[in-house]
């Protein structure tokens, strides 16, 4: 394991955001010719895939690592924090990088099968749909996998159990922006104006009722504001201000349900204190969605490969890009136990080395048990 955590390093320390992963996309297109996989470049800007053949089936299984990073300071103690200012790899996807790498490996050396195994580094999973983008450019209409799998490493769960279900596993992310206009005014003559701040404070108020009092008891549903501006002067009522928030939903009945009640609220609240309310409102990732057999499929595979592996609850309301191609495909999305880490998306946070070699076992053993007349998935 010692290369594979070298690299695993390596590649946290020289982050790259969405769409410019050119460092981490020369070092896995390498690292796979020099495995004898034929290397296909620029899926999705970025994107690297790599088929491996063996045996006389043309049946192909997809295995999907995200490369990205995110735009935020890496707060870190280790010696191999990252190099780059203002990015850092807070959510392990240098970590999923390697784990497929490593299944690569030993897919190539030591793993007999009957079929083809399509390795998909993908791009831009941090809100710029890097999934979608090699999509569009044509992933599986030139690499026509029968069912693709990922794999998140999970800090809630304990050190290498695997867990997922059928259906809903992440929820669908929407984006809001309202922007409160009026006109401004002193401060000491509120009388003569309209006041954007006190607005958009009950707009606030109003929006974090809004799952509560829109949506059905039973249906999930989550609606949180993350920014709020406004003003730049103690003794000015500012001509504008502006509220920014996420909408996590599994069905697109409740996204219509919460955008247009949104909408309402925006246009009724301001319009009350005289003002205008404009909104944009972007949904950006589907649900991600497991089809049943696979997801059942994934769970045998890596119970018969010696891993805890058990069926998650619940789902999680965070979200991923992944779910376009679960739209395209047949397959499922599995969470890997990586405690003690610190949270994802932690300005600290540091993938668990130790999770690596769970991460190649269950990415052999998916395609072990897909591509093996034994256990058919």
């Amino acid at each position: 394991m010692e290369h594979l955590v070298t690299l695993r390093r390596d590649l946290h320390a020289h982050p790259e955001p969405g769409y410019q992963e050119q460092r981490t996309s020369d070092i896995v297109a390498h690292f796979l010719q020099e495995l004898g996989i034929e290397v296909y470049r620029g899926i999705g800007k970025t994107g690297v895939v790599g088929v491996l053949q063996k045996g006389q089936s043309d049946r192909m299984i997809g295995l999907r690592a995200d490369m990205d990073a995110l735009p935020m300071q890496d707060n870190g103690t280790v010696p191999w924090k990252s190099t780059i200012a203002g990015m850092c790899h807070a959510c392990g996807h240098d970590g999923h990088t390697v784990m497929l790498l490593g299944a690569a490996e030993q897919l190539a050396r030591k793993v007999d099968f009957d079929g083809r195994v399509c390795f998909i580094f993908q791009p831009a999973e941090e809100g710029l749909a890097g999934a979608k983008a090699m999509l569009d450019d044509g992933l599986f209409n030139r690499f026509p996998c029968e069912a693709v799998y990922a794999i998140h490493n999970w800090p809630e769960l304990p050190l290498g159990e695997a867990q997922t279900r059928p259906g809903a596993i992440m929820a669908a992310a929407d984006r809001f922006d309202i922007t409160v206009k009026g006109d401004g005014g002193h401060a000491a003559q509120p009388h003569l104006t309209h006041d954007t701040l006190l607005a958009t404070s009950e707009l606030v108020v109003q929006l974090n009722t809004l799952v509560a009092r829109a949506l059905d008891p039973c249906e999930p549903g989550l609606l949180t504001v993350t920014k709020i501006q406004g003003g730049f002067s103690h003794n000015m009522i500012p001509a504008e201000a502006s509220i920014t928030g996420t909408v996590r939903t599994f069905s697109p009945a409740a996204q219509d349900v919460i955008e247009t009640r949104l909408r309402q609220l925006a246009r009724h609240v301001t319009a009350a204190h005289g003002l205008q309310a404009e909104v944009n409102y972007l949904r950006y990732y589907p649900a991600t969605v497991n089809s049943a057999a696979e997801a059942q499929c994934a769970l045998e595979a890596l119970k018969r490969a010696g891993l805890a592996a058990k069926t998650a609850a619940q789902p999680a309301l965070t979200s991923e890009d992944f779910a376009f191609m679960l739209q395209a495909r047949p397959g499922a999305y599995l969470w890997l136990g990586s405690a003690p880490s610190k949270p994802l998306h932690h300005s600290a946070y540091d993938f668990n080395d130790a999770l690596i070699p769970y991460g190649i076992n269950a990415f052999v053993a998916l395609v072990r048990d897909a591509l093996a007349k034994k256990f058919p998935c």
